[in-house]
């Protein structure tokens, strides 16, 4: 069975940093695709930076510059690393991948931005 399980979120000051890692259940070889998206209050879910198996990458305007994604097959793992921390980026973020055509989603990490 797949899983996947985030962790790192937290309170950061705006400017600050946080890092988010998304663990799997399975080798991430099998996910074509990884990534994470994020829901704040009120709003749809949106995509903030996926991951292709080739390396591909696809990232929200808003985070480019401030947003790293990296993928770690022997680790199985999958992470984020924010910076530069906007009130604005507060939000659940939830881990995302695709295997065998199939979309799997992790229980959501909390991210606030607040001084």
């Amino acid at each position: 069975q797949v899983h996947l399980v985030e962790s790192g979120g937290g309170l950061v000051q705006p400017g600050g940093s946080l890092r988010l890692s998304c663990v799997t259940s399975v080798t991430t070889i099998t996910f074509s695709t990884m990534g994470w998206y994020r829901q704040a209050p009120g709003k749809q879910r949106e995509l903030v930076v996926t991951i292709t198996s080739g390396g591909g990458i696809t990232i929200l305007e808003s985070v480019k510059g401030r947003f790293t994604i990296s993928r770690d097959n022997a680790e199985n793992t999958v992470s984020l690393q924010m910076n530069n921390l906007k009130p604005e980026d507060t939000a659940v973020y939830y881990c995302y991948g695709v295997q065998w055509g199939k979309n799997y989603w992790g229980q959501g990490t909390q991210v606030t931005v607040s001084s």
